[in-house]
């Protein structure tokens, strides 16, 4: 039997796609300038140029708004679910440093930054903006990152609890630098500069769990 598209249904959610990108990307707009108590759903609907039934349908209620400009951020530095443990020291620290250039490209991005700032500026008056973005991002993104130290630990490579093994690492690869950004005392590295901040991380976090055996200390990395 062959399904039967309605072509209005089908229409209906094309129009629908572009308007909830613009509901979205308004109420972001008005949460960074005002904060999230200080924006309405009224100022969100006009400012994307649409009723607020059409808002209330096509993405919620003001804390559903939130999400949604959160979570669509969030994806920028989600961690591959399954990333595959190399069998070696020194293919670790390539992984490793793939993963923390990435990393390092998408959390620093002005936008990301933007939502880290939200967040703060919000924690007393709304506290559910951190609890989004903690859900929504960091969370997924630790815990992939959790599941791998898991595996390597379990492969010898490494040696702890995945999850001090995960804040070595993000320590090790973020420093200051985060709290720098949010702050607007320091520019985001070149890909050049995050290229070779990686490295150095995961050099770094390797070096830390150096066992005996046939474990040879890496090579320094020449400038």
């Amino acid at each position: 039997m062959k399904l039967q598209v309605d072509p209005k249904q089908s229409q209906q959610r094309t129009d629908d796609a572009p308007a909830r990108q613009r509901i979205v990307e308004a109420a972001f707009a008005a949460f960074s300038e005002s904060g999230y108590s200080g924006v309405s759903t009224l100022e969100i609907a006009t400012r994307a140029q649409v009723s607020k039934r059409d808002l209330y349908a096509l993405v919620g209620n003001k804390a559903e708004l939130l999400a949604a400009c959160v979570a669509a951020r969030a994806k920028r530095f989600e961690t591959p679910t399954e990333l595959a443990v190399p069998d070696n020291r020194d293919a670790l620290v390539g992984t490793l440093a793939a993963l923390g250039t990435r990393l390092l490209r998408e959390i620093s991005d002005p936008a990301v930054i933007a939502v880290f700032r939200l967040a703060i500026a919000e924690a007393v008056r709304a506290p559910e903006v951190a609890r989004i973005l903690d859900s929504a991002g960091r969370k997924a993104s630790r815990s992939a990152l959790q599941s791998f130290m898991k595996r390597a630990r379990d492969a010898g490579l490494v040696h702890g609890r995945p999850d001090e093994l995960v804040e070595q690492f993000w320590g090790l690869l973020w420093g200051r630098l985060m709290i720098d950004l949010l702050l607007g005392v320091a520019v985001r590295p070149t890909p050049q500069t995050m290229a070779h901040r990686a490295r150095d991380a995961a050099e770094a976090f390797v070096r830390l769990h150096l066992g005996s055996g046939d474990c040879q200390p890496l090579p320094r990395r020449r400038e």
